[in-house]
């Protein structure tokens, strides 16, 4: 039987990640909100924040979804070769 690799982040890189997010939505909060210009430029530059971070999320949602099924495909295709070469062997 194979070895399932099972890839698992530790929990200081997990607060990491999570800190830096938060801290770079309430910078960009704060810079929006303490900018000069009136409440309709504050407004289309927290939209554009907002809209930013969910394509982000989507773009690495997507990308690691395609990098699952291109693994997934690859370890079917070397299944199927392992099983032809003991065939081929016996």
């Amino acid at each position: 039987m194979e070895n399932l690799e099972i890839q698992s982040n530790s929990a200081g890189w997990l607060f990491f990640v999570k800190a830096a997010f938060v801290i770079a939505v309430f910078a960009t909060a704060a810079g929006i909100m303490l900018m000069p210009g009136g409440i309709l430029m504050q407004a289309y530059f927290a939209l554009s924040a907002l809209f930013l971070v969910s394509a982000t999320i989507t773009l690495s949602k997507t990308m690691r979804d395609e990098h699952e099924a291109q693994r997934l495909i690859h370890k079917v295709s070397e299944a199927r070769t392992n099983k032809i070469i003991r065939e081929f062997a016996e």
